[in-house]
């Protein structure tokens, strides 16, 4: 039987498959948007466009029979892509391999890029995602705080509306996951379960969450700031920049750092009731001591059909930092699947010619690769680009919830 000599058509299939199943977060997130980039979809994309995704719109029940029409207000998110790969290079001998003797080189090459576009989608999750429970320091690794810790991540994703759709996901960095094997041991399982974690070495699908082991998950420091000495500066304050009182900010609060407010409680999304759960907010970009503002995300409002806090921060209030100061946590993330979205899309593929030997792209469940193979005839030598065009955004970062390890 003949061999199958490698060629960029054959490898841009081989690579997606191999793409698939390394990546890991980017597995379990939204990934309907590809198709709003399809006014380019003929020419390909350029590296930093924009779609900005429609978040619906939510309105206010009446009571009573007397109408109160309502404006609609729809908000956006920015999605940009930009673009990466990996290269290898051949001399012209090593060109004749087979598909069989690629295999293993292809394998280290997709790893490369998986790694990277979760790398950048769970640290887009450490940011993005304000809603953070656990103890910094400590694992789960008993059955009591494993139970805890799972629940601990669905009751919040209930608090803020997650619908329980079997779509909801857990990924922890390499402690929790062993941790969260070792608590959950003496629980009952099924045999099939017990027999696969067993094997595998990694959570099994349970207790309303798919598992996965990553890591790439990421890591956030806090900075200098003593947890609990800030105060708001003035009542009644909404929007996404909160004054406070400068002399009581003596260090640095790094950007990605979780905040409360003293009484400022989170509410359902649909019925605006208290869930009796401090609203968390997520520092956007890093506050240095004397500052007079912090920016958080999401912004404050404490009415009308986007209310997500019972109420603004009276002045004086404290402001409370998650973790310690200097400290650091694994940020394992739980989330529905709208939380996140990734969109990966086509490129514009160059003809052959003019050093180009070949070129080709294919697209496999909403994953995108172009390869292309040129040829240097002075050094007889090959090199083959595998390049993906994509972008990250946290649609829905409120359907998320860190754990904090």
């Amino acid at each position: 039987m003949t061999n199958t000599l490698v060629t960029c058509s054959i490898l841009a299939k081989e690579s997606l498959a191999v793409l698939e199943n390394m990546v890991t977060f980017a597995a379990n997130v939204n990934r309907d948007y590809e198709d709003e980039f399809g006014s380019n979809q003929r020419r390909g994309y350029s590296p930093g466009q924009t779609i900005n995704i429609k978040r619906p719109p939510r309105y206010t029940y009446r009571s009573g029979r007397v109408s109160v029409p309502q404006s609609t207000v729809e908000s956006t998110i920015p999605l940009t892509l930009a673009q990466g790969g990996t290269d290898l290079n051949f001399t012209g001998i090593e060109r004749t391999l087979s598909l069989q003797q690629m295999e293993q080189k292809l394998q280290a090459a997709m790893a490369t890029v998986a790694n990277e576009i979760d790398r950048q989608g769970l640290d887009l999750a450490r940011t993005a995602t304000f809603n953070t429970i656990g103890t910094p320091g400590t694992l789960p690794n008993t059955q009591a705080l494993a139970l805890q810790a799972v629940l601990g991540i669905n009751q919040r994703l209930d608090e803020m509306g997650a619908p329980r759709d079997r779509q909801r996901s857990l990924v922890m960095n390499p402690a929790l996951n062993a941790a969260a094997v070792q608590g959950f041991a003496g629980l009952f399982n099924s045999q099939s379960t017990l027999d696969r974690q067993f094997q595998r070495g990694v959570m099994v699908d349970s207790l309303g969450l798919a598992y996965a082991m990553d890591q790439n998950v990421a890591t956030h420091t806090n900075g200098t700031q003593p947890v609990g000495t800030g105060t708001v500066n003035g009542a009644g304050q909404q929007g996404s920049t909160i004054t406070v009182n400068g002399g009581t900010i003596t260090g640095t609060i790094t950007a990605g750092s979780k905040i409360t407010f003293a009484n400022v409680f989170a509410v359902n999304p649909q019925s605006r009731q208290s869930t009796g759960v401090l609203a968390q907010f997520t520092v956007t970009a890093q506050v240095n001591a004397a500052a007079v503002s912090i920016p958080i995300s999401p912004a404050i409002v404490n009415s009308g059909a986007f209310q997500n806090v019972s109420a603004s921060p009276a002045n004086g209030a404290a402001i409370t930092i998650f973790g310690t100061a200097s400290g650091s946590y694994g940020a394992n993330v739980g989330f529905h699947k709208d939380a996140f979205t990734l969109a990966m899309v086509p490129m514009y593929a160059p003809p052959s010619g003019k050093g180009v030997i070949d070129v080709a792209q294919e697209s496999y469940k909403g994953l995108t690769m172009k390869v292309t193979e040129f040829y240097d005839g002075i050094n007889d030598n090959y090199v083959m680009r595998f390049d993906v065009l994509f972008g990250w955004a946290a649609t829905y970062p409120e359907l998320a919830c860190l754990y904090a390890t």
